[in-house]
């Protein structure tokens, strides 16, 4: 299966709404084709409340896994937030239109998270030694995953969030979303802004300054 990609985008203004009210009606209704493409990657993790109940620092971090097996998966969309005056709004007024990706339960072989620190970046692997990583209640903010393939049983597109049961997560009422039993990714890669976990279990954790990212 080919790589897919699926990528957010930011909300343009319409009339003289308020941006804050464009974005989240946008996020409300981010479309049927978005999530088409999430259908055939899907993303990493879980939670049991949705995911950033923070403000988050505004700067992306990557996050590879040669594999991931994921139980009670859930996909919608979503808003975070900065903290007011954050130097990384830039003309968002500190919002990022985000994918939520809930996973009850999820191991994921090899995996790698990088993010930039000024032409530098701070590098963390796990997992790669035999004994995967392994989360409970896990949940990732994205605006881009991909995967060379991905395997899901009993999935369903298009049911509003708010009803969803696969994972444990209510998302919000009317947004359009998919679940499903089960979910195999292979070659994971994803861009987020956040990530919580009820449990997250690194075996064989480095952290490093690196030249390069994952």
């Amino acid at each position: 299966m080919a790589t897919s990609e699926l990528t957010g985008g930011e909300a343009t203004p319409e009339g003289d709404e308020p941006r804050g009210r464009v974005r989240l009606r946008r996020a409300a209704v981010m479309g049927v084709p978005a999530f088409a493409v999430a259908a055939a990657l899907v993303v990493l993790t879980a939670q049991g409340a949705i995911a950033a109940q923070f403000a988050i620092s505004g700067m992306p971090f990557v996050v590879t896994a040669d594999r991931l097996e994921a139980e009670g998966f859930e996909q919608f969309g979503g808003m975070d937030e900065m903290a007011p005056g954050s130097p990384n709004a830039g003309d968002t007024g500190g919002q990022v239109l985000v994918v939520i990706s809930a996973i009850k339960k999820a191991e994921l072989t090899k995996l790698c998270q990088s993010v930039e620190l000024g032409g530098t970046y701070l590098h963390i692997t796990a997992g790669n030694k035999g004994t995967p990583v392994s989360a409970t209640d896990l949940a990732t903010d994205s605006t881009e995953l991909s995967g060379t393939q991905a395997d899901f049983k009993n999935i369903e597109i298009g049911g509003d969030a708010s009803t969803f049961t696969k994972a444990g997560v209510k998302g919000p009422l009317g947004v359009f979303g998919q679940q499903a039993d089960t979910v195999v990714i292979t070659n994971l890669r994803q861009t987020n802004y956040a990530t919580t976990a009820a449990r997250f279990t690194l075996p064989n954790l480095k952290l490093n300054f690196s030249s390069k990212g994952c």
